[in-house]
């Protein structure tokens, strides 16, 4: 009877937290970035992913399969709006902080600019994510490290650090690349980590250069083992879902391509 009891105040108090059903949400770890396509929701539920972003404070038009979380993001200054911000509070629980604003072509924002805004974004009072920077998330004195120290030295608050990485070596070497550098900042920040775009992409050259299929299906394979396994890494997404927003993606339409089925069956 005892055994009974217990298994019978263990569902009780699962159903009154609202937990997930496993099925539901097969891969909450894993998720994509994506933009709206045709066969969007299809995609996104044959790829198990447990969340998604769209760059956006809003879905972007992207109606998301049952159980998959939308993760609202403050893309740059021009975001910072009372609509945006209510808007993020009403579609999700975590917010992305700022979108590469280490790039000219991103949101390209200094660090006191961005050390100005954040208590608008604190104020939401949701789960917060840095800034996300393009790279050297590691380097002491770069742009993630100086917003680190600042939003210290003024008493805000940063919950876990999103990161972005390409790697332009496309041999198996390439996920021990990832790992060092996700290794690298979070011994430098001892805070979760959210890998919020990574890919095989060389910038190195005039025009990018990119991975063969089965360059990519192999790191895909190597890579999502490599992060499902690292304690620190809550969350990662694959740059992107579909191959209209870059040849990296995962789906033609709905049909997932080869490295779309090895990002399926992670997790």
């Amino acid at each position: 009877m005892r055994s009974f009891r217990y298994v019978i105040v263990l569902l009780l108090a699962v159903l009154a937290l609202g937990t997930t059903p496993v099925s539901a949400v097969q891969a909450t770890k894993k998720g994509v970035s994506a933009l709206n396509f045709n066969g969007v929701t299809t995609a996104l539920a044959d790829v198990r992913a447990g969340w998604y972003y769209a760059w956006s404070s809003n879905t972007q038009g992207i109606t998301a399969p049952p159980g998959v979380e939308f993760v609202p993001m403050i893309w740059g200054r021009g975001s910072v709006t009372d609509a945006e911000l209510n808007q993020a509070r009403a579609l999700g629980t975590t917010l992305l902080g700022f979108n590469e604003p280490d790039m000219a072509g991103q949101a390209n924002m200094s660090v006191e600019q961005a050390l100005d805004l954040w208590p608008r974004l604190q104020a939401t009072g949701m789960r917060l994510g840095a800034p996300a920077v393009a790279f050297g998330g590691d380097q002491p004195g770069g742009w993630l490290d100086r917003f680190m120290s600042g939003a210290a030295a003024r008493g805000y608050r940063v919950d876990f650090i999103p990161l972005h990485w390409y790697g332009s070596d496309f041999s198996r070497a390439a996920t021990d690349h990832l790992r060092g550098y996700l290794q690298a900042v979070y011994d430098r920040y001892r805070k979760p980590i959210w890998l919020t775009e990574y890919a095989l992409i060389d910038f190195t050259g005039p025009v990018p250069r990119y991975p063969s299929q089965a360059e990519q299906t192999d790191f895909v394979r190597n890579s999502t083992a490599m992060l499902q396994g690292l304690p620190f890494v809550e969350r990662y997404a694959w740059f992107t879902l579909s191959t209209s927003t870059s040849p990296t993606g995962l789906y033609n339409g709905t049909a997932a391509n080869e490295s779309g089925a090895a990002y399926r069956a992670a997790g």
